[in-house]
């Protein structure tokens, strides 16, 4: 449920625009879960705060993106190039270094720096860096506004590519088992409608842009339409062997202090049975004058 729905628990959220500030609400308390990088979750628990990755936020939807005019063409192209990345905390980061071993070049061939998701278009634009790999909807923004070009979407280079996590408190988990499972079965039901039909994703186009993300529609429309699967919703259960590559390669480049197993920071639990349940998906909400085809 939402402020804007009428059935369920009403879960307030909240927008952040930087990862640093994500994890000190989340250690604070000040929200109970958050969608957080999915290495910056394992360092957390590795620090012994309290949480457990319990779905993901969505699949692939990060690409590297290039100046339009650029003379970059593959990644080897990358070599002495400044890149921007989310944090040193986000899989986009374990994602270059992994290609670099692919590749066969040293771990610092590329300049990897560290500048929050809504700077990195404008710093691109500005000539401050050479590219940039993020998540939506600030890969597309530079293909949109007609300066950048997707060099490589994440699906390209790792297959089923994880980037954003769901993680609560472990408290939570503990006290109020039920509400976790209502929050994990809506997320679900959201991704199921999404991927089903694109006209369902025109629709959260409209309806997130402008009451959400404060983004216009049209760059979510284009992130969820160009192609479909540029950003996918569904089979988010947290498995043991996707997130131990993430941890390992993650400690081998030295994002986490230590190796942490995937039962100390994961309860896939909650998501049991949630990827083959059947659901009356007609629920997002709608303002007055909204049909399926989207705005009126």
């Amino acid at each position: 449920m939402t402020e804007n729905s009428t059935k369920g628990t009403l879960f307030q959220s909240r927008k952040f625009t930087d990862w640093p500030t994500v994890k000190e609400a989340l250690i604070s308390k000040e929200v109970g879960g958050v969608f957080i990088l999915a290495p910056m979750a394992m360092q957390l628990v590795a620090d012994g705060v309290p949480i457990k990755v319990v779905y993901l936020g969505h699949r692939d939807g990060t690409a590297i993106v290039v100046g339009k005019e650029s003379n970059i063409y593959d990644f080897g192209d990358l070599a002495g190039k400044t890149v921007a990345i989310p944090s040193r905390y986000a899989n986009q980061n374990v994602l270059m270094h992994r290609m670099m071993r692919e590749w066969g070049m040293a771990e610092d061939s590329i300049d990897l720096r560290e500048v929050p998701p809504p700077e990195h278009p404008t710093a691109l634009l500005a000539g401050a860096i050479d590219a940039y790999i993020v998540g939506e909807p600030f890969a597309a923004k530079a293909e949109v506004d007609g300066f950048g070009r997707v060099l490589y979407q994440a699906s390209d280079l790792w297959e089923d590519f994880i980037s954003c996590v769901l993680v609560v408190r472990q408290d939570l988990i503990e006290d109020q088992p039920e509400l976790i499972r209502e929050l994990v079965a809506g997320i679900a039901k959201s991704g199921k409608w999404l991927d089903e039909d694109l006209a369902h994703r025109l629709d959260a186009a409209e309806v997130a842009g402008k009451r959400y993300y404060f983004q216009p529609p049209e760059l979510l429309k284009h992130v969820l339409s160009k192609p479909p699967d540029r950003v996918r919703y569904t089979r988010l259960t947290p498995l043991k062997q996707e997130f131990d590559e993430i941890m390992e390669l993650a400690f081998e480049i030295g994002v986490l202090s230590r190796r942490v197993a995937f039962e100390e920071y994961a309860d896939d639990s909650f998501a049991a049975g949630l990827e083959g349940a059947s659901w009356d998906l007609d629920f997002l909400p709608r303002p007055p004058g909204w049909d399926r085809r989207g705005a009126r």
